[in-house]
């Protein structure tokens, strides 16, 4: 005899028990309602989402309307600002750290981000074939089905604005990860599901107080990002997942810190000062306390500005595939980082990548000293393991040995 689930559920689609819904509601003690006397769609309608008699109110869900604290509406953070714009234009610096005490407005700086991202890409192939793939492999490097739509004409992707992810905290290992997928070991197959790293692919992952998190958490993170993609393997499956994200994290010195391999994985940090002017103070209070009262509408007070915004960022990442160093400008910065003696080489990529953004910006496409010398205060800190400890110890900046030497060796070629 066939069953319930033969007769009424369509091919290809499966139950759900218990088991599939988040831990937060399986606990909960309800019970399905059998739903008979139903007079028209519109009768079916409401019982089905909980109406139940014609004309009473669905109960209060508690859901919340989050409108972000203004990107444009920060006051004294203008670095930061520049350097999440020149991360968010080329990811490939390496993303963005962000030091300073607690109640400077690191974590609303960071998201606030979310209003000014532009589109990215989203891949229609279950491989993640991309058009940008074609364009630097030929057919060859997209598979069969999506080298066929290409030469049909029929888009590989489509666009969609970029997400702000935020880690969450606490999270379990296979959250950040990926595992084995319930729902196909139920059915006798056996598959992987990826995690936030793979989730976050082409998004900005942000990751608040990056202290606090265990170890094994942090460089995962860290090194996800840093490669732009992780291999999961549980249950004897393997897989390789995209990760290509841009890494965005806070740090509060009086927290912890992290060991300078880590640190140094970073293409920029900006150590983040508490604002002191008295204007400066009186004006954040005064924003603060608009977008308490009304956040929808101070939000939208700064749409027009906002939108502007979107489309330079979105104009100059257009723009940077374009973007080249010339010989002299390479070799006048190789020089520069072989004089400062930095211990890793992450620094010299990390400073010709955020240069290239800045020049993006710019609207130009070609990289100048002067480009370099612009973006040097966003990648050169903390680059010495001495000049770590003194930050990590007295949570100020030791002066910056490398001021000096740009302005000589980028302009003069010479040796200080």
């Amino acid at each position: 005899m066939r069953t319930f689930d033969e007769f009424f559920l369509p091919e290809g689609w499966e139950r759900m028990d218990r088991s599939d819904l988040p831990e937060m509601f399986r606990d909960m003690e309800t019970e399905g309602e059998l739903v008979t006397g139903v007079r028209s769609l519109q009768d079916l309608i409401r019982k089905a989402t909980g109406q139940g008699e014609e004309g009473a109110a669905l109960e209060d869900a508690g859901l919340a309307e989050v409108h972000p604290f203004p990107f444009l509406a920060l006051v004294g953070m203008e670095r930061v600002q520049q350097a999440l714009i020149l991360a968010v234009i080329n990811p490939r610096v390496g993303g963005v750290l962000l030091l300073g005490p607690t109640g400077v407005g690191k974590t609303t700086a960071v998201r606030s981000l979310a209003g000014v991202l532009p589109q990215v890409p989203r891949s229609l192939c279950y491989y993640g074939c991309l058009p940008e793939d074609i364009e630097e492999g030929g057919l060859e490097a997209v598979c069969p089905t999506c080298a066929e739509k290409h030469q049909r004409g029929e888009p590989l992707a489509v666009m969609e604005p970029a997400r702000l992810l935020e880690l969450p905290y606490p999270i379990q290992p296979e959250e950040v990860w990926g595992t084995l997928d319930e729902r196909a070991a139920r059915k006798g197959r056996h598959r992987l599901r990826r995690g936030l790293l793979g989730l976050a692919d082409r998004q900005v992952l942000f990751v608040d107080e990056i202290t606090r998190y265990p170890a094994a958490v942090q460089e995962a993170v860290i090194e996800a990002g840093s490669q732009g993609h992780y291999t999961l393997s549980r249950g004897g499956l393997t897989a390789m997942y995209r990760s290509q994200f841009l890494l965005v994290a806070t740090l509060n010195p009086q927290r912890g810190r992290l060991p300078f391999p880590m640190l140094d994985r970073f293409g920029m940090r900006v150590v983040v000062q508490p604002v002191t002017a008295a204007e400066e103070r009186a004006l954040l209070w005064e924003r603060v306390q608009a977008w308490r009262r009304s956040p929808r509408a101070f939000v939208q007070a700064y749409e027009e500005s906002t939108q502007a915004l979107r489309r330079d960022i979105q104009e100059a990442r257009d723009r940077l595939a374009r973007v080249r160093v010339p010989e002299a400008t390479l070799q006048a910065t190789a020089r520069l980082m072989a004089r400062l003696g930095l211990p890793s080489l992450r620094a010299d990529l990390a400073l010709l990548e955020a240069a290239r953004a800045y020049a993006a910006a710019e609207g130009r496409e070609t990289v100048t000293p002067e480009d370099v010398r612009a973006v040097a205060p966003f990648v050169l800190p903390l680059r010495h393991p001495e000049e770590v400890e003194a930050y990590f110890t007295t949570g100020q900046v030791p002066e910056a040995p490398w001021a000096q030497k740009v302005e000589k060796i980028l302009y003069n070629g010479g040796v200080p």
